[in-house]
């Protein structure tokens, strides 16, 4: 191969390496930017219902892991970005995400979340459907939750149990989607 072969595939494929991969026609980013934080994919999939996709999450944090419970636990942040594949009512958004809360705590920490859960509802209420194509993002702090959608924040659930416990919805002992969990964790 000559020199300038090579120099051409050399840009290409760092051209590439933007983007992380591609998912049901997502293409998801390698890194991402938040506050402070330089954030690298963990892992991206699809999570479908029936015969439907729903959407395609992907799954960032400050380093990769495999391990569920690193990536729960962490106190760096971490985003779970749903890129939506169809549309959805908030309300049945909601439920999707409050039955996988539900399925992946003990009943004392389910009901000590009541607060937490009616501030989310609300948040995704005044949101109203999310359309096909759009970007919901979970971003998860040490503190709590922050709410986006489109690139414009929604609103914030304070409590690091609560956002420890949401994580829980694909990655915990019960996921929303078992293949779903093993492409955020790179397995």
């Amino acid at each position: 191969m000559n020199r300038r072969s090579l120099v051409v595939l050399v840009a290409l494929l760092v051209s590439l390496s933007a983007w992380g991969m591609e998912v049901a026609g997502v293409k998801v980013e390698d890194k991402i930017h938040i506050g402070d934080a330089d954030l690298v994919l963990n892992g991206a999939g699809l999570r479908s219902k029936l015969f439907f996709k729903v959407y395609v999450a992907a799954l960032y944090a400050q380093q990769r892991s495999n391990a569920a419970e690193t990536l729960i636990n962490g106190a760096g942040p971490r985003r779970m970005a749903l890129h939506m594949l169809r549309e959805m009512s908030a309300d049945t958004l909601f439920a999707a995400l409050r039955e996988g809360l539900q399925a992946n705590v003990a009943e004392a920490e389910w009901t000590a979340m009541a607060a937490p859960l009616e501030k989310m509802a609300a948040i995704f209420r005044a949101v109203g459907t999310a359309k096909a194509g759009d970007n919901v993002v979970l971003d998860f702090g040490a503190d709590g939750v922050t709410v986006g959608v489109n690139g414009e924040t929604k609103g914030r659930i304070e409590g690091a149990a609560f956002a420890r416990a949401l994580l829980r919805i694909w990655l915990g002992e019960h996921p929303v989607e078992a293949s779903l969990k093993k492409a955020l964790l790179a397995e």
